[in-house]
Order: C-alpha cells, then structure tokens, then sequence
C-alpha cells in the first residue's frame, strides 16, 4: 500500500500519466526497501523524491533508470513496462553526487562523448556541444580541463553531458549535496531555469526540504519505503496528511486533539474553530500550527497563555519556546522577548491544520 486512504491527491494533475509506477516492491535479503509503489509522473514535469536517508528514493530512482530490477510491479514508459529494459536501451540519463566526469578531457569531450559514441556528425556534434554548454552557463570554458574547474561547475558539465542526448527524462540523485549552501542556492535556480528551457521530465532525489520545495512542480514524500503524501510544494508544506510529513517538512507544533464537529477541533482544555471538516464528531485527530502561524500577543487577547522559556537568534527571526499548562509552543517571530516573561498566543483558524492521526506512520 503506497498511501493512506485519506490521501487526498492535491496537487496532482489529470492528464495521462508519461511514467507510470506500479505495485513497485524492491527487497534486498530480508530487507524490503520499497513496500507498494503507486506513482503517476508527468512529462515536462520536476518532480523531487523527499526524505531521510534509507527512506527508498534513491532504489526508486535507480529502478526507473534500470540499474536495479524491482521485486515486483511495474514501471510504464507511456503505458509500455519496461521493467526488464536494460538502463542503456531507457530514453533516460543520470546525474549522480559525485559527477564521474572523465578527468583527462576537457569539457567540449566531456559533454561530446556520448555522441561520439554514438558517431554522429561532427558538425551536429559541435552544434549540440555548444548549443548546450551555453545553455548551462559555461560558454567559453570548452577548452578547459574539467579538474580546474569548482563543483558547481562540474555539476553544470554533468548536466549538459547528460541533456546533450537529448534523453526523455533526467534523473538526478542528490547532484548538489557535494555543494556549499550558497552555491546549492544557486545552482537550485539554474536547475529549475535549465528544466524549464530543454522543456523535457526532471525527477530529482534529495533529503533537503528546502531544496524540495524550492525547485519542485511535486514533491513525493517518502519513509520506510512507502509514499506518504504527492503535492505541490505548497500542500506538503501548509497541508501535511500525517505526523511525518508534518514534523520532516519544516518545523511543526504538532498537538493531539479532538474534532468535535466539522469547523470546530479542541486542545489543551480549548476549542477553536478551524477551517477543516469531514471529519467524524469527536474522532480523534491531530493538529498542525507552523511557528510563523503563532503570534505572541498581550494576555488578554489570547487564545493561551505562557511563559517564554527560551530564545535563540536565527538570522531572520527568534525562535521563542513558550510553555503553557499543557506543551511548549515553538514561535517564529521578528520580536524579541525576555525569558521569564508571561505572554499570550494566538492564531487563526486557518492556522490550525487538522490531520488523520495514523499511529502505523
């Protein structure tokens, strides 16, 4: 079972599918990485495969580019399964972290080499070649060595190497994860412009929220080797279907609840209208509200009241600990304020995001 039934599916598009991820198993000794993938990926599309080390992004990935063979299930190319394709008869090309770039040739060889192999023209050769190492931004650096240059660029060579075959889908397991955060910034933009421009399906594998939520049309979320929610960047963030993806994408208040009716939900001796419903009266449930959500207002207009434990500056914000009578509330706000002081906190119905409560995620 690759989702919960409650999965809602937001952010999914409705056209017929261009990869298709069916029943996808994968067990290595007693060990079953992947558990039931069911997955439908769109052409012209990036999407990024999301969580933590062991999670099974990088197994899936490496299925869809043919370098592992799945348990069970199947991988559709445009409703024809390819499973027992091998890698180099797939209209696909891999970027890896570690960019195995041909140390003895220069970057016009490095990005020519697969059409040499391929012995085309060489005046097409030098058409593509060009035409590519411009579009990543490295025009003028064909004659360099590859080892004099940074990782970004490296990282840049890879790529054009990679889309000068002009394959059908890239796929890119944690290409920036060698980088230092500004450069990952940078090449996060470059990335998502590049994508946009060669126009063809961008899956992308990392464990870096930020970056998912960034450069993504739809993030996959993973754990354990099943998908817990598919979304925009903006669902997975403001709408987490469970504790997981809630507590893995970003910073969470994270509170146990219960929905006492449709637009009504109660926590720490309260009830506060929401916005959710559909939901059974008083069925047990859990509740979301994101630190930036949560003001810290004077006590009489306060939905709780408490006192500032800690505070820690983060650059563009504090990151206030307030503890009530029931939790402590992490608050994200530009103001500062004395520990020991007692403060109210509030927040809108909208602030509040109810979830499922799914004790087996």
């Amino acid at each position: 079972m690759a989702r919960h039934p409650f999965f809602k599916g937001k952010g999914i598009k409705l056209e017929k599918a261009f990869i298709e991820l069916k029943g996808l198993t994968k067990t290595f000794g007693a060990q079953q990485v992947l558990k039931g993938i069911d997955l439908s990926i769109h052409r012209n599309e990036f999407l990024t495969l999301l969580g933590p080390s062991g999670c099974g992004k990088t197994t899936t990935l490496r299925m869809i580019a043919g370098f592992e063979e799945p348990t069970s299930g199947e991988i559709l190319f445009d409703g024809i399964d390819i499973s027992k394709v091998p890698a180099y008869k797939r209209e696909v090309n891999t970027v890896f972290q570690r960019y195995a770039l041909f140390p003895f040739l220069n970057v016009y060889d490095n990005v020519a080499f697969g059409l040499k192999i391929k012995k085309m023209d060489q005046s097409m050769i030098r058409h593509k070649v060009l035409h590519m190492i411009e579009l990543v931004g490295l025009a003028g650096f064909e004659d360099r060595a590859v080892t004099s240059l940074s990782g970004g660029q490296q990282q840049r060579v890879a790529i054009a190497r990679a889309l000068v075959n002009e394959p059908k889908v890239l796929l890119l397991d944690e290409p920036l994860g060698a980088l230092d955060a500004k450069l990952r910034k940078g090449m996060q933009t470059e990335l998502k412009k590049i994508q946009k421009e060669v126009g063809i399906t961008f899956i992308f594998v990392t464990h870096d929220q930020e970056e998912a939520l960034t450069m993504s049309d739809t993030v996959v979320v993973m754990n354990e080797g099943v998908i817990q929610q598919v979304g925009t960047p903006e669902d997975i963030y403001n709408e987490p279907e469970n504790r997981f993806v809630a507590s893995f994408i970003g910073e969470s208040n994270i509170i146990e609840a219960v929905m006492k009716k449709d637009l009504l939900v109660s926590f720490d001796g309260f009830d506060f209208e929401c916005v959710d419903k559909g939901f059974k009266d008083n069925e047990n449930v859990e509740v979301v509200i994101r630190p930036e959500d949560i003001d810290i207002v004077k006590q009489k207009h306060a939905k709780l009241v408490g006192v500032v434990k800690s505070i820690t500056f983060m650059g563009v914000h504090h990151e206030i600990v307030v503890e009530t009578s029931e939790r402590d509330y992490l608050v994200h706000t530009t103001d500062y304020f004395e520990p020991g002081l007692e403060v109210g906190l509030s927040f809108e119905p909208d602030d509040i995001h109810v979830m499922y409560r799914m004790d087996w995620v």
